[in-house]
């Protein structure tokens, strides 16, 4: 057997290459919480990207994580799309969180035109974010989307059952959401960086 020699000699004398990874840019579009954007690589949502954000049930508070964003986005005069919510959205509760309702579309849609609807909003290239809620989307449909995010400069949001969360997904970022006993969110998967170990409290500022 050889001589067993340090990793770090080696370095030092240059006889092994070591690579550096190159870091990520930072996002110019932040969450609205601050716990959530310093576990994120990019500091914020990733850009041009699609995000899945798994939930024990619909209507658990699932649209407080990405109010602030809508806010900032139709403050700024930039559209958004909501395709198939499963509750109608409370416009005075999304106004009073800052929303500009007059730059949100909400979609109703048969489920087998949800995936098709989003795709084409995200490559449009007119919306800033799209939200929807398929009830059945496989990894070609998912991968479809995240290509559509980019081809469109949008975020693309899409709300699953957590039931999901074992199966591989080419999301940028995978957010699952806990509300009991409090409001809190795991990181599943985020582009650029290892997931936080430990889940993420949102319980100020949730309403």
């Amino acid at each position: 057997m050889g001589q067993v020699v340090a990793l770090d000699s080696l370095f030092h004398s240059r006889q092994v290459w070591h690579g550096r990874a190159a870091p990520l840019p930072g996002s110019s579009e932040p969450t609205g919480w601050p716990m959530l954007d310093a576990a994120l690589p990019t500091g914020g949502w990733p850009e041009h990207a699609m995000t899945e954000i798994l939930l024990p049930a619909d209507g658990v508070g699932e649209l407080q994580l990405v109010l602030p964003t809508l806010a900032r986005m139709t403050q700024a005069q930039r559209h958004v799309m909501v395709i198939a919510p499963p509750y109608v959205p409370c416009v005075a509760g999304w106004e009073a969180r800052g929303v500009v309702m007059a730059q949100v579309d909400i979609v109703q849609a048969a489920d087998r035109d949800v995936l098709w609807a989003a795709e084409q909003c995200l490559r449009s290239g007119s919306c800033a974010a799209v939200l929807a809620w398929p009830m059945h989307a496989d990894d070609r449909a998912l991968r479809r989307l995240q290509v559509a995010a980019d081809t469109g400069k949008a975020l693309a949001f899409v709300f699953r059952d957590r039931r999901h969360v074992a199966h591989a997904s080419p999301a940028a970022l995978r957010l699952e959401l806990e509300s009991d006993p409090s409001p809190r969110v795991h990181v599943r998967k985020c582009r650029g960086g290892n997931p936080p170990a430990q889940a993420i409290a949102l319980a100020a500022g949730w309403s």
